[in-house]
């Protein structure tokens, strides 16, 4: 990953889901931290889990942090 906060959580939608984009490129739609924590490992950090999503400094967090999942 290529920057200092290359993980962006975009605000909830209407259905909840927020947009994840890693390093520039939209990775889809999360409904949990646990969603967050694959799309990371999907993106080459295979070791990363909740507790990591929670606490990593890489995520930048729009509209709530990892508590907000409800428009």
């Amino acid at each position: 990953m290529a920057t200092d906060r290359p993980v962006v959580v975009y605000p909830p939608d209407e259905d909840g889901g927020r947009r994840i984009r890693i390093d520039g490129q939209i990775a889809g739609r999360a409904f949990s931290v646990r969603d967050v924590a694959a799309f990371i490992q999907e993106a080459g950090l295979q070791s990363f889990d909740e507790m990591d999503v929670v606490r990593t400094g890489l995520i930048e967090w729009r509209g709530g942090g990892p508590e907000m999942w409800e428009h």
